[in-house]
């Protein structure tokens, strides 16, 4: 494996990203056509990406750590396996209760097999423009809604939800499978840099860690930035219907917002690479909150547009960055483990968003408390990330065994 194999991590990493997350937030283009057809109530069917988002944690955290330790192709592999099993049975559910497990725990369980294993890898692939690397493959997400989601809306206007979902199930064996053969762990001759965690190829106390600054403020800004976008993009398209804009319009501000959000991560991963990873973080978080505010004043479907743009490019851009403080932080030995409880902190945040939109939209029939609220987590976030302690740069170090 030569150097150039570094862009084919990312690639099969973009793509793992795509398919796992575009099927998980497919949900929010299921959930009216689930309730129309099944009665089930709109916050029964929310609950289930609210469970979602809690098991992904938990698959996030266990996940990375069994890719420290095991290698990340074999843990991708299983992800590949549950999540198409997943969205499978799910399609067959009969009850509310049946389809809120099988979607809302096997689907969060196997998508998080993906993103702290595939980052992981990819940090360890690239010494320099590690920011740009980790967002491309973090960009997939952003592909997610130009892909899956008019692919499921397609679908489920030719076939019923049903039958859509059944085939969104077996599309990501015949996608991930054959990808997953393809996952690699670098050379070892790549480098492994100190860091005050890890001095002299040491590793890490993890105890140590998790009681850190560094950790306590990654995780914390990480569960607040994802609290406040999550309600509102899984309701967003809901939300411009109510305003008067058709469902398949709807869903393309979806897709714009995902667009966006391959743009943002393009940009701020550059960004980050050349004057560094928080400044351009705090700066994404406050545009994020401001985006959030914004929702209250439009209606129309061109300011959806504009809008979807800018709040788009911001949560996009900073998905990617929290990997790269981990990575710079804690090195790449725990490098898995340490992003999968970050991310497990993150899940619980996206998890009150659904749950809570659903819950305004049933009380209220509409959706400004969700938005105010959403950017008053959003400047909360920004004002926890301006307490991140600097980067000790300390010596590189011969990596470890890196033997697939």
């Amino acid at each position: 494996m030569g150097v150039s194999y570094r862009w084919v991590i990312v690639a099969v990493g973009a793509l793992m990203s795509c398919v796992a997350i575009g099927a998980m937030f497919s949900l929010a283009i299921f959930q009216e056509p689930i309730a129309s057809a099944t009665g089930w109530s709109h916050v029964g069917i929310a609950s289930a990406m609210t469970l979602n988002f809690i098991v992904m944690g938990i698959g996030g955290f266990l996940w990375g750590a069994a890719s420290d330790r095991f290698g990340p192709r074999i843990v991708v592999m299983i992800g590949s396996v549950l999540l198409g099993l997943a969205l499978v049975l799910a399609s067959r559910a009969d009850t509310l209760m049946q389809f809120q497990l099988t979607y809302g725990m096997l689907v969060g369980s196997a998508a998080s097999a993906f993103f702290a294993p595939m980052i992981a890898a990819t940090t360890a692939w690239f010494d320099e423009n590690r920011g740009l690397a980790v967002s491309l493959v973090s960009a997939g997400m952003g592909v997610a809604p130009m892909t899956i989601s008019p692919f499921a809306r397609w679908l489920i206007s030719a076939y019923e939800w049903r039958p859509a979902m059944l085939i969104i199930g077996i599309a990501v064996w015949v996608l991930l499978l054959p990808a997953a053969f393809l996952v690699r762990r670098p050379p070892a001759s790549a480098a492994e840099t100190d860091t005050e965690f890890a001095v002299d190829g040491a590793r890490p106390q993890l105890s140590k860690v998790f009681r850190s600054p560094q950790f306590i403020v990654l995780g914390l800004t990480f569960f607040a930035c994802c609290a406040a976008h999550s309600g509102p993009i899984f309701h967003m398209v809901n939300y411009a219907t109510i305003c008067g804009v058709a469902p398949m319009a709807a869903v393309s501000i979806y897709s714009v917002e995902g667009l966006a959000g391959l743009g943002g991560r393009l940009l701020y991963g550059s960004l980050a690479d050349r004057i560094g990873v928080k400044p351009v973080l705090v700066a994404g978080l406050l545009v994020q909150a401001a985006a959030l505010a914004t929702y209250l004043l439009v209606s129309r479907l061109g300011e959806f547009y504009a809008l979807a743009i800018i709040f788009g490019s911001a949560y996009g851009g900073v998905m990617p960055l929290y990997a790269v403080l981990a990575r710079e932080y804690f090195g790449q030995r725990i490098i898995g483990t340490v992003l999968g409880a970050a991310t497990m902190l993150s899940s619980l945040g996206m998890a009150f968003g659904p749950l809570i939109g659903g819950w305004i939209f049933d009380t209220f029939a509409n959706y400004s408390w969700l938005f105010i609220g959403s950017a008053m987590v959003g400047l909360g976030a920004a004002a926890i990330a301006l307490a991140f302690p600097p980067l000790a740069r300390l010596k590189p170090q011969p990596a470890f065994d890196v033997s697939s």
